[in-house]
């Protein structure tokens, strides 16, 4: 059985963001035949967008899967609103946060999801992250590796 390769964001800035980092991990993996291979180390971050709150500390996860992304993303949001996420204004505070910023090396385009994530080419951290745990992965758009994006982008 192949499974889908999938890189997620998960970050937190409010409560213990480290425990909230973890028990999201955790709780990905708790998913049916989906299973984490590899985690970035977990770093500090400015807030982007609005900048009064608290840092945010981020990590990337490379996950293998069976599920589809509409599917995946679903989850995700429920591992969220299990946490105690609310959604309320955008960029803004979060106990936690998960993204998928790629799926295999699929373009996805629809009204709930948007793959490659489009905030990636825009944060060193999330390029910083990758390179940490798939430098050789090559972004479907771009037609670049992880490695060349931190080193051409000009990114914050």
């Amino acid at each position: 059985m192949k499974y889908n390769v999938v890189f997620i964001g998960v970050g937190s800035n409010l409560g213990n963001r480290e425990e909230n980092i973890k028990k999201a991990i955790l709780k990905i993996n708790e998913l049916l035949q989906t299973s984490t291979v590899a985690t970035s180390s977990i770093i500090n971050t400015k807030p982007i967008g609005k900048r009064d709150q608290p840092d945010f500390l981020n990590c990337i996860i490379r996950i293998e899967t069976n599920f589809n992304a509409e599917k995946l993303l679903t989850q995700l949001k429920k591992i969220e609103s299990d946490m105690g996420r609310i959604r309320g204004e955008k960029w803004g505070p979060r106990i936690i946060d998960l993204d998928i910023l790629f799926f295999n090396d699929e373009i996805i385009n629809t009204k709930n999801l948007q793959i490659p994530h489009p905030e990636i080419l825009k944060r060193k951290f999330i390029l910083a992250s990758m390179n940490e745990i798939a430098p050789q992965f090559i972004h479907p758009i771009e037609k670049k590796t992880t490695e060349e994006l931190l080193k051409r982008k000009k990114v914050i």
